[in-house]
């Protein structure tokens, strides 16, 4: 039996969708389009499309929380095989205008964990390439 239907986007809430969908162009490659002030789309090059909406009263989501208010889903991006790689990708989204959530013990978790400009949770991860 096939698939029900086809994947579409990841879509990210949010107070401004024209700077986030800049912030993960910047991040990922890119570029962003928008169909209107409250809905942008950015294909990310051999990745999925992110599409990023405007939220009145938006409210970013709390990390970490094991509860059902907490994060709701994170975004994880291979940063590189070493951790040279990792620390220019890290200068280079807090840059962007991320911030750090947690960067303990990365040598036994192989990633680190940031919020975007609107607070939504992402992993610089280093990834054993074959």
């Amino acid at each position: 039996m096939g698939s029900v239907a086809r994947f579409r986007n990841v879509v990210l809430d949010c107070p401004d969708p024209h700077a986030l969908a800049a912030f993960y162009a910047a991040v990922a490659g890119g570029t962003p389009r928008a169909e209107d002030d409250d809905w942008v789309v950015l294909q990310v090059p051999d990745g999925p499309r992110l599409g990023f909406q405007r939220v009145e009263g938006y409210a970013p989501p709390r990390w970490p929380r094991a509860d059902r208010d907490g994060q709701q889903f994170h975004l994880d991006f291979d940063a590189g095989r070493t951790w040279a790689e990792i620390d220019t990708a890290h200068e280079r989204v807090l840059a962007l205008g991320a911030r750090p959530l947690d960067l303990a013990d990365r040598e036994t978790k192989d990633f680190q964990v940031y919020a975007d400009p609107a607070g939504h949770p992402f992993c610089l991860c280093r990834i054993e390439h074959p």
